[in-house]
């Protein structure tokens, strides 16, 4: 059955389809439903993989119909244009999906003063839109208002319930024009509605949970009590910590960082050091662990898998050549560093430390039973011979002191994996084929770049290209995945937060693109949706649909999938892969 087919009969039983609300069918409309528009207002749908901007022409969608497995999360857009002089508020409603948990959102636009540099035009979302407004933040609302010439757009979730019937389910989804503004005055009218048909052919095949590809996105407590302008490890922040680590359970990273102590190179006013620490003597130590305790209790009642620890050791530029930075704290306030910043990274003032440290912690993680379940670094991303050196004499300090740990680092010398200096390297995306070659198990990670024509999720990323990833990790055998940026908002490299809405770029572009630092923005009472991070997500429930359906990595189906450059990047490859997928 067609699209025509398919509204035809939705207009026949009384269904809106392309017609206003309250409208009697019209044969020749539900014939020829092409547009959908009244009083200078058109109405279309979107699938999730089409950014539309705030002057994107209007598309033709009226109908959409796609396949589904039971228990999977899928999205779609409903879009109008305002032709009028008056601005429009315009509502969205999903009708008949009872039990699917349907969810509508705002999609906002946030300023992009650039494209990003060094990727091919081709590779690019935005050409024509950017320099301007472009679409990303998710707000929690049903309703728009915009002005004349302007797009109106509402991002649309909905999660198929494990034991729904297998079959066709037909949806309507409801945009209302409310209201009207003149130059001033409320304009006098009626309101009235159009519905648009959305089609889900629900398959038999249900999606498990994903197995042994932990995925991690770091978030930055910091970020939190300086946007929100709160007092670190008060009431409030854990309130907000709860809901911003239930964000990234939900969106399919089940590997939580918990910022045990400082992870970043510059000092900081208000450093983000879970630890209570104090000094009782000459190299003699206190620690204090009830903030760690219940960030680790908030991580796991949230369903987490894995906690992830901070690298013990300074990262790039100086990565492994100093101790990590850690403050003295008690429950009130951030004391002084208790070494200096340019001590030896294995002095004996910090071999004295990590000698009463380790043992403390290891103890800790054996009450709370996440010993196992833990994942630990030594120091991020060392690069070259001198920092090569560095981290030797950094790795077997660890290993001396804490034999029981095992440690991931992002690392993209294939050195590294040839001379087991790591227990799991992380590479780069650009260089994860040489792990691979030299037999070398190894997650995979992005940050900044490579650009060109490889993964990654920017704000002028194509969406398709996005929602490649979970197919890439699974094809080229990934170990796992690593993201630094969830909600990093500060002005990069400074202690001053900066405004992710107004810069996605933290003020570092070209070197920082945008959109690397962060994929949620800070809401009222937690994190706001990206369409970005959406997409993400669906893309690491590709992964666990490709598990669930058994299709091996070397299937055919996956051999257009060379490396994480080459691979099909356009949304009708996706849609015939998960047809054959889904049966």
């Amino acid at each position: 059955m067609n699209r025509r087919d398919i509204l035809k009969g939705l207009a026949t039983a009384g269904t809106v389809g392309a017609l206003e609300m309250g409208a009697p069918p019209s044969p020749v409309a539900a014939a020829e439903p092409e547009r959908v528009e009244r009083d200078g207002l058109r109405f279309w749908l979107e699938t999730s993989l089409k950014r539309v901007y705030p002057n994107s022409p209007p598309g033709e969608a009226v109908a959409l119909s796609f396949p589904a497995a039971r228990n999977e999360k899928i999205s779609l857009q409903a879009c109008f244009r305002n032709g009028q002089t008056n601005s429009a508020v315009v509502s969205c409603e999903v009708l008949g999906a009872d039990g699917w948990k349907a969810r509508v959102r705002r999609v906002g636009f946030v300023p992009m003063a650039h494209l990003d540099t060094y990727v091919p035009k081709e590779e690019i979302e935005g050409i024509g839109f950017v320099p301007g407004l472009c679409p990303d933040p998710l707000y929690p609302e049903k309703k728009v208002h915009v002005g004349p010439e302007e797009n109106g757009v509402f991002w649309i979730s909905l999660v198929v319930p494990e034991g729904e019937t297998v079959g066709v389910r037909d949806l309507r989804i409801k945009l209302t024009y409310e209201k009207a503004f003149g130059y001033v005055d409320f304009v006098p009218f009626e309101p009235w509605s159009v519905e648009l048909p959305v089609r889900v052919d629900v398959r038999p095949l249900v999606i498990q949970p994903r197995r042994d590809f932990p995925a991690t996105n770091w978030l930055s407590a910091d970020s939190i009590w300086e946007w929100y302008k709160i007092e670190p490890c008060g009431e409030r922040f854990w309130t907000l910590a709860d809901a911003y680590v239930r964000n990234l359970v939900e969106h399919g990273i089940d590997v939580v960082y918990t910022p045990l102590f400082n992870n970043r190179h510059e000092i900081l006013e208000r450093p983000a050091q879970l630890l209570k620490v104090r000094r009782t003597a000459p190299d003699v130590y206190e620690f204090d662990f009830d903030d760690v305790r219940r960030w680790v209790r908030i991580a796991v009642a949230a369903g987490a898998n894995h906690l992830e620890w901070p690298h013990f050791f300074t990262p790039a530029p100086t990565s492994a050549r100093y101790p990590q930075r850690i403050f003295e704290r008690d429950s009130a306030k951030i004391g002084p560093l208790l070494w200096a910043p340019e001590i030896a990274a294995t002095s004996d003032t910090y071999r004295k430390f990590l000698g009463q440290f380790l043992p403390a912690f290891k103890a800790l993680l054996e009450e709370e039973k996440v010993l196992d379940r833990s994942l630990f670094h030594c120091a991020d991303e060392p690069d070259g011979d001198v920092q090569m050196a560095d981290y030797r004499k950094a790795r077997e300090l660890l290993r001396e002191l804490a034999p029981w740990m095992k440690v991931m680092d992002a690392m993209s010398d294939p050195r590294f994996a040839t001379e087991k200096l790591s227990d799991m390297p992380v590479p780069s995306i650009a260089t994860a084929p040489a792990f691979t070659a030299s037999g070398c198990p190894a997650w995979a990670y992005f940050c900044c770049g490579p650009r060109d024509r490889f993964l990654q999720r920017l704000l002028d990323t194509p969406l398709s290209k996005i929602r490649m990833s979970g197919w890439l990790f699974y094809r080229l055998g990934a170990k796992g995945f690593l993201h630094w940026g969830y909600n990093y908002w500060f002005v990069f490299c400074t202690s001053k937060i900066g405004d992710p809405f107004q810069d996605a770029s933290v003020g570092a572009w070209p070197g920082m693109p945008y959109g690397d630092a962060f994929v949620v923005y800070p809401g009222a009472d937690g994190p706001l949706d990206s369409i970005r991070w959406e997409v993400f997500a669906e893309s690491l429930q590709d992964y666990a649909l490709l598990q669930s359906a058994g299709i091996r990595p070397d299937d055919p189906l996956l051999e257009p999938i060379k490396d994480y450059s080459i691979f099909p990047k356009d949304a009708d490859w996706l849609a015939m892969a998960r047809k054959k997928v889904l049966g």
